[in-house]
């Protein structure tokens, strides 16, 4: 798919990687992009940069995801590419005292940006993009979702069902001429990663919100499913599904390493 004339939706877009994709998007030659956050402000001010729009919006809830869909094609036409980019980095702890937490609520939020909010931008899409002939999402997920997160089971587990919605979408409706690509990335230098504590996604070549951006757009006019802006996760996932036993046994030495650090 090529953005240039489309119209575009990114979630998250005050900042981040998706003020990079709202950049992105703005310089290959997008129609308009739509820029929706919770930060109003901030959405508003990204949208000035891109001669774009912006809706204040919490993907948790699906009646502002149902609003920005709705106000956007009714203003500026349909919906081509929607990349839903927001996330959160709640629910870490270094130590994993206990994986279950010890309560529900980072595991709702996290269950209701990661997972859900990709739903609900499905569920109220792809009725609109099926009788058009087609459409494409951009789901921002993590390395996460592939491998692990050591240190945050809530953040793993969630970044894992957002993979396997992904996939079913990407199933259901590729006869609909309805695409899909995940984006997976490690460690990106953003305002989430600065405030968790270092770990293993620390160090391992930590890129700019931009060249993300930049890998995302190629990946969308290749229409690749999967979007590894860090080519090494392509080598973890390898060494992981070779050797599951051998992987957990890795991934724990890790997590010794890190309660060591952290436990000082």
């Amino acid at each position: 798919m090529q953005v240039a004339g489309k119209v575009v939706v990114v979630t998250g877009g005050a900042n981040g990687i998706g003020r990079a994709l709202c950049e992105a998007l703005h310089r290959a030659g997008s129609a308009k992009v739509v820029v929706a956050d919770m930060e109003a402000a901030g959405a508003r001010a990204v949208a000035a940069t891109v001669d774009g729009a912006a809706f204040k919006c919490d993907v948790a809830q699906e009646k502002d995801i149902a609003h920005v869909i709705e106000e956007t094609e009714r203003q500026f036409g349909p919906i081509d590419l929607f990349c839903s980019n927001a996330g959160i980095g709640g629910g870490f702890d270094p130590m994993s005292v206990n994986a279950g937490g010890t309560s529900d609520e980072p595991w709702q939020r996290s269950w209701a940006i990661h997972v859900m909010a990709h739903v609900y931008a499905a569920r109220h899409l792809v009725p609109r993009m099926k009788a058009r002939g087609g459409g494409y999402f951009l789901n921002t997920i993590s390395a996460a979702g592939l491998l692990s997160q050591v240190g945050s089971p809530a953040y793993s587990t969630t970044k894992h069902a957002a993979v396997g919605f992904a996939e079913n979408l990407a199933i259901s409706h590729k006869a609909h001429n309805i695409r899909v690509s995940i984006l997976c990335p490690q460690g990106v230098d953003t305002n989430m990663l600065r405030s968790i504590p270092k770990g293993p996604q620390s160090g391992d070549g930590d890129l700019t919100p931009e060249q993300v951006a930049s890998d995302a757009l190629a990946g969308i006019e290749q229409e690749t499913f999967l979007i590894l802006p860090h080519p090494q996760v392509l080598g973890y996932m390898r060494k992981k599904t070779e050797n599951y036993d051998r992987w957990i046994g890795g991934m724990a030495k890790i997590q010794a390493k890190m309660r060591e650090e952290f436990g000082k």
